[in-house]
């Protein structure tokens, strides 16, 4: 956008070396706004997968005693919770076994 906006100034306003001036200044920029959006959107990886789960809240859905299900992240999962839980109660999710979450009832703090 700047190295049009350079352009039109170069060709339509400014005259002499100024118009060179103004296209190198407009590159430049442009250049510049380029890789630092770069380096922005590449300084952290997305977070994917199942691992991301573990130490999220999930709310029982079923009796958890000792499965049963959860809801987290939107999402129902089967879960496995050896303290036991019932329905409506928040636990935490501490490990993930293929398709089954590991759980234990949230600290009462």
């Amino acid at each position: 956008m700047l190295t049009v906006l350079s352009i039109v100034l170069a060709v339509f306003v400014l005259e002499g070396p100024w118009r060179i001036v103004a296209v190198v200044a407009g590159l430049t920029l442009d250049t510049a706004e380029n890789v630092g959006l770069l380096w922005w959107s590449r300084r952290r990886r997305a977070a994917v997968g199942v691992e991301t789960l573990v130490g999220q809240t999930a709310v029982v859905v079923t009796v958890c005693r000792p499965r049963g299900q959860v809801r987290v992240a939107g999402e129902l999962w089967q879960a496995e919770c050896v303290e036991g839980a019932d329905p409506g109660e928040g636990v935490d999710v501490v490990a993930v076994h293929g398709l089954l979450l590991t759980v234990r009832p949230r600290a009462v703090e």
